[in-house]
């Protein structure tokens, strides 16, 4: 059997993972960036969110967060607007559920949303569609 060289391994990962799952300090914006939650996950590191300034922009996942954090439709994050172009933006942090409960009772984000659901914004009427219709 030949001897792992490679410092690492199961163990390490695992150790790695659970520093990440602890509690961090609240990052609130800034200038040149904004809330938003996913509204579609398009592939090659892209998604659409919805900007709670009322803007749907198409964002980048930075190569940072690209295969560590998991970025799911729902999940409440913070993106870099772009100065050169208005309808896109950078990902720059995913905020976790308490996370998103505590920008709700700030005041950061709208009392409106809601958080981390499988659910999508409509946003020509402001509010959420759980992809039923009902006929009448």
């Amino acid at each position: 059997m030949g001897h792992n060289k490679n410092k690492g391994g199961k163990n390490k990962k695992s150790q790695l993972q659970n520093d990440m799952r602890e509690k961090r300090e609240l990052i609130f914006k800034e200038d040149g960036q904004e809330y938003a939650q996913v509204l579609k996950m398009l592939g090659n590191g892209r998604c659409e969110v919805y900007c709670f300034d009322g803007v749907k922009r198409l964002c980048h996942i930075r190569g940072k967060l690209r295969k560590k954090i998991w970025i799911n439709i729902g999940d409440v994050v913070l993106i870099g607007l772009r100065d050169f172009q208005e309808k896109k933006g950078d990902i720059i942090l995913k905020y976790s559920i308490d996370e998103s409960r505590c920008l709700k009772t700030y005041g950061e984000i709208p009392g409106n949303i809601p958080l981390n659901e499988m659910t999508s914004l409509n946003p020509e009427t402001k509010t959420f569609d759980q992809g039923f219709e009902f006929e009448s």
